[in-house]
C-alpha cells in the first residue's frame, strides 16, 4: 500500500507541475513575454527537472509514456492504471487551480490554456504530428532512462525533447503529446476541441516507439561475434586478417 501511495504521489506531483507551469507559461505568453519560446522552455524545464526528481520512483507524467511501459511489460497493469489515474487527476486539479489563480479575462483569452489545431492543419495531419512528437519523446525516455547501457543524464534529454518538439509543433497542433496535459485544461475550460487527436496520436506514437526500442535496441543476450562495435585492428597481421 505504501509503495502504491509513493508512486501515486510522485506521478501526481510531476503531472501537476507540468500542467500548472505549462499552463502558466501559456498565460504569461498572452501577456507578451515571447509566446512560443516561453512556453517551450517552461514545459521542457519543468518536465526535465521533475523527471530527474522522481525517476527513482516513477517519472512518467504522461499516460502515453505509461502505455509504452505497459505494452513492453515494464510495469504491472494495476500500477499502470494507478499512474494514469494520478496523471489525469493531477492534470485536472492543476488546471482548475490555475484558473482560480488568474483573472477570468486572461483565462478566457488564453482559451483556458488548451491546445488548438491550426486552421490550415487537417485532422489526419494533426494526428501524425502528435504521434511523431510522442514517438520521439518515448524513444528518448527508453534511450536515456530505461536502457541499462544508456548514459545517466537524468531528465535533461527528456526535457530538451519536450522543448524541441514544442518549438517545432506548437504553431501547428499546440504540441500536446500528452493526453493528461490536453484533458486537464479541457475539463477546466469546457473546451474539448481536438481531444480525440490529443489522445489517439500520442498513444499510437508511444506504443510504436516503446515496442521499437524494446525489440531492437535493449540488450537481451550477448552480441554474436562480428555484430558488436568495430574493434580497431592491431599491427600489419591484424589488418590483413580483417581485410580477408
Amino acid at each position: 500500500m505504501r509503495d502504491a501511495l509513493r508512486h501515486f504521489i510522485a506521478e501526481f506531483v510531476g503531472t501537476f507541475a507540468l500542467v500548472f507551469v505549462g499552463g502558466g507559461a501559456v498565460l504569461a505568453a498572452r501577456q507578451g513575454s515571447g509566446e512560443l519560446l516561453t512556453i517551450a522552455v517552461a514545459q521542457g524545464l519543468i518536465y526535465g527537472v521533475l523527471v530527474s526528481a522522481a525517476m527513482r520512483i516513477s517519472g512518467h507524467f504522461n499516460p502515453a509514456v505509461t502505455l509504452g511501459f505497459l505494452v513492453t511489460r515494464r510495469i504491472q497493469p494495476m500500477m499502470g492504471a494507478l499512474y494514469v489515474v494520478a496523471q489525469l487527476v493531477a492534470a485536472m486539479a492543476a488546471a482548475f487551480l490555475l484558473k482560480a489563480c488568474v483573472p477570468a479575462e486572461l483565462w478566457a483569452a488564453a482559451r483556458g490554456t488548451t491546445q488548438s489545431i491550426a486552421l490550415a492543419v487537417e485532422g489526419g495531419q494533426a494526428f501524425l504530428i502528435e504521434a511523431i512528437a510522442t514517438f520521439l519523446l518515448v524513444f528518448v525516455v527508453f534511450g536515456t532512462a530505461v536502457d541499462p547501457q544508456a548514459p545517466r543524464i537524468g531528465g535533461m534529454a527528456i526535457g530538451l525533447t519536450v522543448t524541441a518538439c514544442t518549438l517545432a509543433f506548437a504553431p501547428l497542433t499546440g504540441a500536446s503529446f500528452n493526453p493528461a496535459r490536453a484533458l486537464g485544461p479541457a475539463v477546466a475550460s469546457g473546451i474539448y476541441e481536438g481531444l480525440v487527436v490529443y489522445w489517439t496520436g500520442p498513444l499510437v506514437g508511444a506504443v510504436v516507439a516503446a515496442v521499437l526500442y524494446d525489440q531492437l535496441f535493449l540488450p537481451r543476450s550477448p552480441e554474436e561475434p562480428g555484430s558488436g562495435a568495430v574493434q580497431p585492428a592491431r599491427g600489419r597481421g591484424a589488418r590483413r586478417e580483417h581485410a580477408v
